[in-house]
């Protein structure tokens, strides 16, 4: 996969965001029927086993969703999503981070997340 402009990774990750929700409101799912599964786990209205597998396969398919569009899926909880791209002749990773409002921050791909700096345009 090639790099990201600033823009295409903005408008890459507006398409994402139903399944950037999709993956948060399961990811809650999923902790909640395992927690249930634990020997004394409470019993949640949810399900049970099956419905714990079939949470697992969607979120493996929404996380490949992510991941086919050339964009990074870093971090689980919270959602982390990275977008490959050259500011300046410097490779960086354009940055999401679940809860952000809009791809705002990046930081160069050899400093990670630590290095994260507000993105001018």
């Amino acid at each position: 996969m090639g790099l990201f402009t600033v823009a295409e990774a903005r408008e890459e990750l507006a398409r994402l965001l139903p399944v950037l929700d999709e993956l948060v409101r399961l990811r809650a799912d999923a902790a909640e029927l395992c927690a249930s599964l634990a020997p004394d786990g409470p019993p949640t209205p949810l399900g049970g086993l099956p419905e714990m597998k079939a949470a697992q396969a969607r979120l493996d398919d929404l996380m490949t969703t992510v991941q086919r569009t050339g964009a990074e899926l870093k971090g689980f909880a919270p959602l982390l999503v990275d977008f490959p791209a050259d500011l300046d002749g410097v490779p960086v990773l354009l940055c999401w981070l679940e809860g952000d409002t809009e791809l705002a921050w990046y930081h160069r791909a050899d400093l990670g997340f630590a290095g994260r700096r507000r993105l001018d345009c």
